[in-house]
């Protein structure tokens, strides 16, 4: 668990925080943007690593990285959302990665995000394309 201003990161499996991680995601893509409920979870939740943020005991953020380096389902709770919360998610995954000795990590990103993983490293390959609905680029970062 790491500790960063008022925030708490925690890296786990699904089951131990499955509430919290469900919830958000509900939040930010069912509600939010649309996406059909039976594609926001998958078979890669109980094998991907976890981040949930925490803030006053409160999860705010969460987001997943399989152990190829693929990184998604990156939600932040639209109050918390340019506050650096992301950051601090992605951040904790590249620290997973180097870890987990990776040479690269990867993402496919909606495309009114794109600049937020631009800003931290992240590059686009190929073209666009949609998933459940929403243009999106595939990306990739170094891990050094």
């Amino acid at each position: 668990m790491e500790m960063s201003d008022n925030y708490k990161i925690i890296i786990t499996d699904y089951l131990a925080y499955a509430k919290d991680i469900r919830s958000i995601r509900t939040k930010v893509f069912v509600v939010e943007q649309s996406v059909p409920a039976e594609l926001e979870h998958d078979e890669h939740d109980e094998t991907a690593l976890h981040a949930v943020v925490f803030e006053e005991g409160s999860a705010v953020a969460t987001g997943r990285m399989l152990e190829d380096g693929h990184i998604g389902r990156i939600a932040v709770l639209r109050s918390k959302r340019g506050k650096g919360v992301g950051g601090l998610v992605m951040q904790a995954f590249f620290q997973q990665a180097k870890e987990m000795k990776l040479n690269q990590v990867w993402l496919s990103s909606q495309c009114h995000a794109q600049s937020f993983y631009g800003n931290l490293g992240f590059v686009c390959v190929g073209e666009k394309y949609q998933e459940a609905g929403i243009d999106h680029i595939k990306m990739t970062k170094a891990i050094q």
